[in-house]
């Protein structure tokens, strides 16, 4: 499988120290991991930020061939804290590098020579009305091509228009209950109604989308596909940082899906890689296949083989 995402590359910036991140770049990485390939459409400043993280991708086997450097604008910053519910929250700087993309003609080339199977983007870049118009280029561009879109909504960074108008992008719609009842009031059910059946049925209707995974914490998640929702439950674990856990689970259960693996298989997998990297400080912290595995109780007898 070959993804082509388009999105963030910045540092998250903690009380005490300072990690690479953005949710286009954890997601890369873990799909990568997983054996597929993956590039990242983003853009780093000609800062040492931008040299770090520059080098960071050569060094977790990243292709830097669609990375763009700007020399007008820093690499990118999210200010972490925690919201009292124990949940991440990022203060994020624009514009910032990755805002100056530009999605050239060039840049189409270049992706349908290398023929992505997928198209992955978050909202936070999409924003920029020049790179959302590229975005959908690109899925002009790119036949055949399917689009995951992870909404993955910050504070100020996102409007109806622009979630509606990606949504109708894409084949795979990821987001979490909050994002779920947020969408659900656009299209007119109050909070308090809100039930996931139903959401889910009402939005793969309205957007034309192949599937919906909305994750639920330590719930799990529950996945619609086929007039069906499945509810796959969580794994219990010492929870030690969330960030970059909901990029792990998207990078997982696509992995699966595309594969044609059950929607419960790709459910459990999704959610054992999430917790694993919940478990763990930073939002690409080490991890093996071998791993996600053993807590899914998948066979294990041939860990290396294609599908797993």
């Amino acid at each position: 499988m070959r993804v082509l995402s388009i999105g963030e590359i910045l540092w998250d910036v903690f009380p005490s120290r300072e990690l690479l991140g953005g949710a286009a770049l954890n997601f890369s990485v873990n799909i990568s991991r997983l054996g597929d390939s993956a590039s990242l459409i983003t853009g780093l400043g000609k800062d040492l930020r931008g040299q770090i993280a520059y080098d960071a991708m050569t060094s977790l086997s990243l292709p830097t061939d669609f990375v763009q450097s700007v020399n007008y604008r820093a690499t990118g910053i999210a200010i972490v804290s925690t919201t009292a519910e124990g949940e991440p929250h990022f203060e994020i700087p624009r514009p910032a590098a990755f805002d100056a993309v530009i999605i050239t003609a060039e840049i189409v080339d270049k992706a349908m020579h290398w023929k992505p199977d997928w198209l992955y983007f978050g909202t936070l870049l999409q924003t920029e009305p020049n790179i959302e118009r590229g975005t959908h280029d690109l899925n002009r561009a790119l036949q055949g091509v399917r689009c995951f879109y992870d909404m993955n909504l910050r504070r100020g960074h996102w409007n109806a228009p622009l979630i509606q108008r990606l949504c109708k992008l894409a084949s795979v719609l990821k987001l979490n209950e909050a994002e779920a009842k947020l969408l659900g009031q656009m299209h007119g059910i109050p909070a308090d109604a809100f039930a996931l059946e139903a959401f889910c049925k009402t939005t793969a209707e309205q957007y034309e989308l192949d599937a919906i995974c909305i994750t639920l914490g330590a719930g799990g998640c529950c996945v619609y596909e086929g007039d069906s929702l499945h509810r796959v439950p969580g794994y219990p674990i010492a929870v030690q940082d969330t960030v970059g856990a909901g990029d792990a689970f998207s990078a997982a259960f696509l992995h699966g899906y595309h594969r044609g693996w059950t929607i419960e298989r790709a459910a459990r997998f999704g959610n054992a890689l999430g917790s694993i990297v919940a478990s763990r400080a930073g939002a690409t912290p080490h991890w093996s296949v071998q791993e996600c595995l053993q807590l899914t109780s998948l066979p294990t007898e041939n860990p290396e083989r294609d599908d797993f």
